[in-house]
């Protein structure tokens, strides 16, 4: 099993680790570092044959990834959220199932998107407008996903590193998840964002553990490893093996450097523990 005994199963962020290299030379520093499992944000620069080929070739499972952001150039976030998208939306669905379907990944993230807004700051659409929206293109989406045992995500992001974003808190997505009503949508719980827009995170996480299906985490407040910072991580390892969670840890930080001389906290997670 990759699970381990007194920790969680940690899953290097491609996207965020390994930065001073290019993206498909990352999987093999990972894999060196003692990471067996990876998720990125966009696999959509290579083709899945070159995704496949990079995670055979170094042992690694692929844990997670997004659907696709929409217009990078323009700070897009993912566009679920946005009217007048439906048909982009669903072609992004397909896209998504081609590659998890290649790569055998099982977690895709659904991104939101952000309100817009005018010059002066002011939202053009109503929340109420994007839920609706949102709601339908996550019953679509789920309900293609789940044709392949796919399970969707969605995250929220908080307003100080992602002003805007639709997805604001634990709340407004627990109530999404309830209102699509599909079993293979969950939440993702990254403790660094939760942590700066609410807090409480023992809490939310006992309250909320059967909807959780992938956990992120990053010190708090600067985003760097999780043994800097405000946020306990290894308390909060050692509860979620406590209770029972079976999902993944996806380490989504900024190194300080080099990300190998940045894993002290990942030697010292493992010396915790034992393999089951």
């Amino acid at each position: 099993s990759s699970y381990l005994n007194g920790m969680p199963a940690f899953a290097a962020n491609l996207t965020f680790l390994y930065t001073e290299l290019p993206f498909l030379a990352r999987f093999a520093a990972a894999a060196r570092d003692g990471f067996r499992l990876v998720e990125f944000m966009s696999p959509y620069e290579h083709t899945p044959a070159e995704i496949v080929a990079a995670l055979t070739e170094h042992g690694l499972t692929l844990v997670l990834f997004n659907l696709p952001l929409g217009d990078l150039a323009g700070g897009e976030k993912g566009f679920a959220a946005r009217p007048g998208r439906e048909e982009e939306f669903d072609r992004s669905v397909d896209l998504a199932i081609t590659y998890a379907r290649a790569t055998g990944c099982k977690l895709v993230h659904i991104m939101a998107g952000t309100i817009p807004t005018d010059a002066a700051g002011v939202h053009l659409l109503s929340r109420e407008h994007m839920n609706a929206t949102y709601v339908e293109n996550l019953k679509r989406a789920t309900h293609k996903l789940g044709e392949h045992e796919i399970t969707a995500l969605i995250e929220p992001l908080n307003p100080r590193d992602r002003p805007d974003y639709f997805l604001g808190n634990m709340e407004q997505a627990l109530d999404t998840i309830a209102a699509v009503g599909a079993p293979n949508l969950k939440l993702l719980m990254d403790f660094y964002h939760i942590q700066i827009i609410q807090g409480d995170l023992e809490t939310r996480l006992r309250r909320h553990l059967a909807l959780i299906g992938h956990v992120q985490v990053a010190g708090v407040p600067a985003r760097g490893p999780p043994d800097e910072g405000e946020v306990n991580f290894f308390y909060l390892f050692a509860l979620l093996d406590q209770l029972g969670f079976r999902g993944v840890v996806g380490c989504e930080y900024t190194p300080r450097g080099p990300t190998s001389e940045s894993l002290g906290w990942f030697a010292r997670a493992n010396t915790m523990s034992t393999p089951r």
